[in-house]
């Protein structure tokens, strides 16, 4: 995992820096979103690794199955095939995200929730942390049963608990004092 997050930061870097300078976060979020989704199909992966295709090959069939890239996306498609460097691409879009939300100001908060959160709920969590921080806030919403109840937010380093399990935790090591 360290090792392919070390090599695919360089490229999220350049492409993050090329999102920048063309003003198109969303584009290029959404172009590795669709490399990232067809370069991770099995079938691709499979065609990606096989040493009898060439990187030129590999470039075309992906950027094309991505559809709808731009001639700097191409390229980057490109620089990955030739580098052998297609098998992080999901690390790649990971750290673009994070550096476009660094950029934009915007908190990655993962909300993990016993239960399937409905669109209200979501929507309610997400304003309750706007309004708390300031700023904008994405959610990752994560079902763990193991939390019996409630939701556990964690944004950075900081974890609002209000699930049954962490609440019984707390309980039962007050309890031994």
């Amino acid at each position: 995992m360290a090792e392919a997050l070390t090599i695919a930061r360089p490229y999220a870097e350049a492409a993050f820096k090329i999102a920048r300078e063309s003003r198109d976060f969303a584009g290029w979020g959404d172009a590795l979103a669709r490399i990232a989704q067809v370069a991770n199909d099995s079938v691709a992966r499979q065609f990606i690794s096989n040493p009898a295709v060439s990187a030129e090959k590999v470039a075309s069939v992906i950027a094309d199955a991505a559809g709808g890239l731009g001639d700097d996306q191409n390229r980057f498609v490109q620089a990955l095939a030739e580098n052998d460097r297609l098998s992080v691409i999901t690390e790649i879009n990971d750290l673009f995200v994070k550096l476009r939300h660094a950029d934009e100001g915007v908190l990655d908060a993962v909300v993990s929730s016993a239960f399937e959160l409905t669109d209200a709920q979501r929507d309610e969590i997400g304003k309750t942390l706007e309004a708390k921080y300031g700023r904008k806030v994405d959610l990752q919403v994560v079902v763990d049963a193991e939390l019996i109840g409630g939701v556990s937010i964690r944004i950075g380093d900081e974890v609002m608990d209000a699930s049954v399990r962490g609440k019984l935790q707390k309980m039962a090591s007050a309890l031994k004092v």
